[in-house]
């Protein structure tokens, strides 16, 4: 969490900002301060000494005095009595603080500085976290059809939690299906369970200290977790348009990859990284950035520098190109065949979706043709809609439009990467082909198509 005392312009401002992404608390004067939602607001009557304010019972993770409303003699030596850990930042001369100049510096700026300063934290609070408890029972969750990314993190995730004497379980949901994720699971010999039975769900989470969900945020959506489950640890990069529960909550959307986000938590430990770890995290990042030419950020090629003085090229072009399988063909051949284009929209039906992870495959090969701007490839398993979609359009964000028009089902993801399951109820259809055919016009309403 963040703490701010003050209640002028900027601390409001940065209230606000910070609180749609963190918990933060401010505490001001009461004649300045004004109601903003997520933020945990202190309104003081006049100045006063810090044993007399209601303080955080956890440490901050940075701390912003932004007005003179401290009466303590020493402020900041008082804080750090209080937090000796969480740095100190103020917009004027203070003793022990490190200053931001307002005149230097704008609210963007801070608030730059304050994402350099969580990710840090952040990560640290991961680590604490697993800290807490002595050989602990931990169970890594992973989404429904687990990726390269969610499997590469899961595996830093095991190899984090056993260094630091825990035991732990990695398990997910659906099907590893995908011909890359299967060569990988079995070249890194990941440990990962299948569950399919809620007592199943039940029973590891009754023997579990510590839950961890990763590459997800919220139990119940394309996750074999109950929904009402509060996870002890969330790391994530998809943006969520609600703030995850759980005790320690590392979702930074800037991150293009959760296995750029596990190698920040690795930095920031004690723990010693190996080649099979580092080249799992790298290929995690290389595929959800499509060979880092897709939403490849600052911070993850820090993470990507970072561990190459552990990679194993030759253990990653192991699996990094293993052969199709045929049903694997037949759905390209399918989906070449039904592809149709219309306005610069290219929708891909696929009446035999033998292989969910295909569609990924197919909509990444068919983006790049000739007059396409947007791709979705989609096909019917098990009672449900399956979506892949694609674009290279900067004006739109694929996965917002997706949740907003699937609510029910799970549909969302990024700007120009995302996917969705949208039940055959909510397209009120029964049969496969009557929900082929309306997830065809609900796609063509929505991205402009006329079909």
């Amino acid at each position: 969490m963040f703490l701010i005392f003050g209640s002028d312009n900027l601390s409001i401002r940065l209230a606000d900002w910070i609180g749609a992404r963190s918990r933060v608390r401010i505490i001001g004067l009461a004649e300045d301060l004004v109601p903003m939602e997520n933020v945990e607001i202190v309104a003081l009557p006049t100045e006063m000494e810090l044993h007399e304010m209601p303080l955080p019972d956890v440490s901050p993770t940075a701390i912003l005095i932004l007005e003179e409303i401290i009466c303590d003699d020493d402020p900041v030596f008082e804080l750090k009595k209080i937090w000796p850990n969480s740095p100190i930042l103020s917009t004027f001369e203070i003793e022990g603080a490190e200053i931001i100049s307002v005149s230097d510096l704008t609210a963007t700026a801070i608030q730059d500085k304050l994402r350099s300063i969580d990710r840090k934290q952040g990560a640290g609070e991961v680590v604490r976290k697993l800290t807490e408890i002595k050989q602990a029972e931990v169970l890594i969750v992973c989404h429904d059809n687990p990726d390269p990314d969610a499997l590469a993190s899961a595996l830093a995730m095991q190899h984090l939690t056993t260094s630091l004497g825990h035991s732990a379980t990695i398990i997910h949901g659906g099907m590893i299906e995908h011909q890359q994720n299967r060569a990988m699971v079995k070249i890194l010999d990941i440990e990962i369970r299948k569950v399919i039975l809620d007592w199943e769900v039940e029973d590891l989470l009754a023997k579990s200290d510590i839950v961890i969900c990763l590459d997800f945020s919220h139990p119940g959506a394309n996750n074999i977790l109950p929904e009402k489950c509060v996870p002890h640890i969330v790391i994530d990069h998809h943006p969520s348009d609600t703030r995850p529960a759980g005790d320690v909550i590392l979702v930074r959307p800037e991150f293009a990859a959760t296995s750029s986000l596990m190698a920040s938590v690795m930095m920031n430990s004690n723990v010693e990284m190996n080649s099979r770890v580092a080249t799992a995290l790298a290929f995690g990042i290389r595929t959800d950035t499509l060979g880092f030419t897709r939403s490849f950020n600052a911070v993850d090629l820090r993470a990507l520098s970072w561990l190459s003085a552990w990679i194993d090229n030759e253990l990653l072009r192991s699996f990094e190109s293993p052969p199709r399988t045929q049903n694997v063909l037949s759905i390209f051949t399918e989906a070449l065949s039904n592809a149709k284009l219309d306005n610069g929209l290219m929708l891909a039906p696929i009446s035999q979706l033998s292989d969910r992870d295909a569609l990924s495959q197919v909509a990444d090969f068919l983006l790049p043709t000739e007059n396409v701007n947007i791709v979705i490839a989609y096909g019917v398993r098990m009672g449900k809609v399956i979506l892949s979609a694609r674009s290279s359009s900067s004006e739109l964000h694929l996965g917002k439009i997706l949740s907003s028009k699937f609510e029910k089902g799970s549909a969302g993801g990024h700007k120009s990467v995302a996917g969705g399951q949208i039940p055959f109820e909510e397209l009120d259809c029964e049969t496969d082909s009557q929900a082929v055919d309306k997830m065809t016009k609900i796609l063509s309403e929505i991205f402009g198509g006329e079909n």
